[in-house]
């Protein structure tokens, strides 16, 4: 048996299916489209739902992927088992309604024994109980021994998910250890203790499962293989684990090397060596796929990953970011079967490195708020930290529970986990009820989905803004109706159409629609999840009935609008790439009538000088009055002429080109204007920041870029008017008013130092000691926090141990500030827990360190009354 590669193995299985008719698909992204019941892709058919479902048309009939997937349910074993992991890949086959199980069952048992040689002396199958057809198939058109066959239960051998296509499964498994198994008992405790390894699980959709229980058989049954390419990978090269094949264990030997760390000498190094190596291939592949660590939904999965990984690099002694440096390795075993992780390199490591920076800093924090809970313990004499607060530190600040517990453990206490993870449940339970329910394979529930496929709409909006058409479907209030009266809203598709429809980003068009006896409202043109029309529509007089001829108009100015917005963008795109270089790639973009927004990967504010330079390419290529041509052609060709098109867009054989002049060429199925000229004007109003190392530019096109100007040059002339001057000279003048604001301050400040020096002496006559301790109290008015601690410092730098507690009342506010020094600290003073009482009488609250804080209260009638609770207080601390 030759011990293939881990990306050898994806290419014989991906070219052996190509040989067998399938249309080779690239793997899908790690974002779900179109699929509410899913955070990120977790299997090898998830992404094809809607082609089983029937909600879309297949490319082709037969298609076979290498599905990248992830996984996070059982995080927690991740390291601690030789097969435990978040990501990897899944080899699939499938068909839709056209071959069955006299088809797959032989092309399985070729693959696996003559195109990966697997003995056959090492193979077992399981089928369905009572499967007879696909045991006959087995045993007539294979070669295996039929004693190598074992009948399994529903449990096993039965792939179902509540109502909704479902069926028996046929599994191939490979027998690691030696000697014949000869009955059902032996196998399923062979498998217990992972002597057996199942590899592939041919799934037969056969059933419709009703509500009722009843299994009814599908006229057109479906094919849906999986073979985990890791798994394979073990039996191939004869490893006992996933770390051990050639690209992972690559990965490990990075992560073993950066750490000084030999892999196989000590346990919880190894589990630390795991997991990092784990998490750094599904972090990779996410960002890679557009996803961005925050603190929600996939966003959070990332970043959990990531800083995981990164703690257990802390616990190897790895120093500083170092999972942006391992990136490249992941990069470097994974490009063979997905190409684009070279070609995002550099923004992979960018968007990875920014994360662990700033997760140094909340490991830093952390550590800090841990410890105020340790000493909140101590004083309690008590030795469990509490769920709410363990979960505080994980849920709000990131911190890992597993340092919470090690750091407990130093100080002899431990972390009430049960309180976690009653409250983890309780957040789980929210992000369910949150998530959208859904029926069988994620599909919406919703009757826009449920239009027939035979039912489509010609799309003729390129050439034309109006047309005549036919009323094919209306629906109103989740049903399907044959009538819409006057003032109901409903939806509607029509045989034709001149409506765009939302999409990529432009916003579907609105305009009227009526015949003899009917007029109408289109409010707003959608997609529904199978690619048809919809036509949201509001009757205004009349009726509109199924199968009625109607004419349909779209707003003509706010579809020029629009386009001139839309074809902007793609100058704009093309722009971005020439100023901040060719590794600037679009991450979302938004078109309507009033303005455009464009989401790009970059990570730092763009300087004003930079935002005129884009400003002033983008209007130059408008004034050249480029031609906007649009050209159909194959996708290859489409890529070999320089076409940008989003990474994890599916397009058909056939692609859109839009091309402006030769500036720039973009797949899209967008409008767009004519020529470049009819754009008029471009203006830049923001450039911003919307998440790690992504910006975001919105801008105004046409008529919307006067209307932006006319407003910015009213404005001046108001501001000119109020400060009784020319425009050009209003900078002079704001410079002035600023510079006399700014000697007019310092002039107040010497005042406000004067009156708290002042206060000096009555603040020393009124001095008591407690303890070894001087207190030092004082009242002032109209003194802010600055010339507070600015008198306190006096006090503290001129007496060895004091404590210092000033307070003002500004503009009906109370300042409060306390200062001590090291020696009175030393004592038992802390100035964070007595400004915190003394705050609290005068309505008001504050914290900090115990040498210096300070706290704001509401009540200034109050003041006296706390400064006097002073020594009261102190009196409690002092030792």
């Amino acid at each position: 048996m030759e011990k293939l590669g881990l990306n050898q193995i994806r290419e014989l299985y991906l070219k052996f299916f190509e040989g067998k008719g399938h249309l080779r698909m690239h793997s899908f992204s790690l974002v779900p489209k179109n699929d509410k019941s899913l955070l990120l892709i977790n299997a090898g058919m998830a992404p094809l739902k809607p082609y089983f479902t029937g909600l879309k048309i297949p490319p082709r009939k037969r298609v076979t992927t290498c599905q990248k997937c992830i996984r996070t349910g059982d995080i927690e074993n991740v390291g601690k088992t030789s097969r435990h992991g978040t990501f990897f890949e899944m080899l699939g086959n499938f068909s839709f309604g056209d071959y069955f199980k006299k088809e797959i069952i032989p092309w399985a048992w070729e693959f696996t024994t003559e195109v990966l040689k697997l003995p056959k002396d090492r193979l077992y199958v399981t089928i369905y109980l009572d499967d007879d057809e696909a045991y006959d198939i087995w045993v007539k058109d294979t070669d295996i021994d039929s004693s190598r066959i074992f009948r399994l239960g529903k449990e096993d051998n039965f792939w179902e998910h509540g109502v909704g296509p479902c069926g028996p499964c046929s599994e191939i498994h490979y027998d690691r250890g030696e000697g014949k198994i000869d009955t059902v008992e032996e196998f399923v405790k062979a498998g217990d203790n992972d002597r057996v390894l199942e590899f592939w699980n041919l799934v037969f959709t056969q059933f419709d499962r009703d509500e009722q229980g009843n299994y009814n058989r599908l006229p057109k049954p479906n094919i849906d293989t999986g073979m985990g390419l890791e798994r394979m990978a073990v039996i191939m090269q004869d490893k006992e684990s996933i770390f051990e094949v050639d690209t992972i264990k690559a990965i490990l030997k990075e992560v073993s090397d950066m750490s000084c760390n030999s892999y196989g000498k000590d346990k919880n190094s190894d589990i630390s060596i795991r997991v990092i190596t784990d998490h750094i291939r599904s972090i990779v592949f996410m960002v890679s796929d557009g996803i961005l660590p925050s603190n929600e939904g996939r966003g959070y999965v990332l970043r959990r990953l990531l800083r995981r990984a990164a703690k257990h690099g802390r616990s190897l002694g790895i120093k500083g970011s170092f999972l942006y440096k391992l990136s490249k390795s992941v990069i470097d075993n994974s490009y063979e079967g997905y190409p684009e992780l070279r070609e995002r390199e550099d923004y992979i490591r960018k968007i990875i490195k920014i994360e662990e920076e700033r997760f140094a800093v909340t490991i830093d924090g952390g550590i800090q708020i841990l410890n105020e809970f340790i000493s909140q313990l101590k004083e309690n004499d008590s030795s469990v930290l509490d769920g709410d607060k363990v979960f505080k530190l994980y849920d709000t600040y990131g911190f890992p529970v597993e340092l919470t517990e090690e750091i407990l453990e130093e100080n002899n206490m431990t972390a009430d986990l049960e309180g976690f993870n009653e409250n983890m449940e309780n957040q789980r339970n929210m992000a369910r009820a949150a998530r959208m329910e859904t029926n069988y394979m994620g599909a919406e529930d919703t009757i826009l989905n449920k239009i027939p496929m035979e039912v489509n709409t010609v799309f003729e909006g390129y050439d034309k803004l109006k047309s005549k058409s036919k009323v094919k479907i209306m629906m109103k209030d989740e049903e399907f109706v044959s009538h819409l009266s006057e003032g109901e809203e409903g939806v509607i598709v029509v045989e034709n159409t001149p409506f765009y429809a939302e999409m990529g980003g432009q916003v579907g068009d609105s305009g009227i629609i009526y015949n003899d006896d009917f007029k109408g409202e289109v409010l707003d043109c959608k997609n529904n999840v199978a690619g048809k029309i919809l036509h949201f529509i509001r009757v205004n007089s009349g009726g509109l009935s199924l199968d009625d001829d109607v004419v349909l108009s779209v707003n003509e100015n706010r579809r020029n609008s629009i386009r001139k917005n839309h074809t902007a963008t793609h100058i704009l795109d093309e722009t971005l790439k020439r100023v901040l270089g060719e590794q600037v790639h679009q991450s979302g973009s938004y078109v309507d009538e009033h303005r455009l927004r464009f989401d790009f990967n970059y990570f730092e504010p763009l300087s004003s000088d930079t935002l005129r330079k884009i400003e002033d390419m983008v209007n130059k290529n408008i004034m050249a009055v480029h031609q906007v041509k649009t050209a159909e052609m194959p996708l290859e060709e489409a890529k070999k002429s320089g076409a940008i098109a989003l990474f994890d867009s599916k397009y058909k054989d056939k692609v859109r080109v839009v091309s402006v002049g030769n500036f720039s060429s973009e797949l899209c199925g967008g409008t767009h204007v004519n020529n470049s000229g009819e754009i008029g004007l471009f203006k830049i109003i923001s450039e911003t920041g919307i998440a790690a190392g992504i910006r975001r530019i919105e801008a105004v096109t046409g008529e919307s870029a006067i209307k932006y100007l006319n407003l910015r040059d009213d404005m001046l002339k108001e501001i000119s008017g109020k400060l009784k001057c020319s425009e050009k000279e209003i900078i002079h003048k704001l410079d002035l008013q600023f510079n006399e604001l700014k000697a007019a301050e310092r002039e107040i400040q010497q005042l406000k130092s004067k009156l708290a020096g002042n206060a000096e002496t009555d603040i020393l006559d009124g001095m008591k000691i407690i303890g070894k301790t001087k207190l030092f109290t004082g009242v002032l008015k109209e003194v802010d926090a600055s010339a507070l601690r600015e008198l306190g410092d006096k006090f503290r730098n001129k007496y060895d141990n004091c404590l210092v507690v000033l307070g003002s009342s500004v503009k009906g506010k109370v300042q409060l500030i306390a200062m001590a020094t090291e020696e009175a600290v030393k004592s038992g003073i802390h100035c964070g827990k007595i400004i915190k009482e003394v705050a609290a009488v005068t309505g008001g609250s504050g914290g900090g360190r115990p040498d210096m804080a300070q706290a704001g209260g509401k009540l200034p009638e109050k003041l006296e009354e706390a400064i006097g609770k002073c020594s009261i207080i102190m009196e409690k601390k002092v030792r």
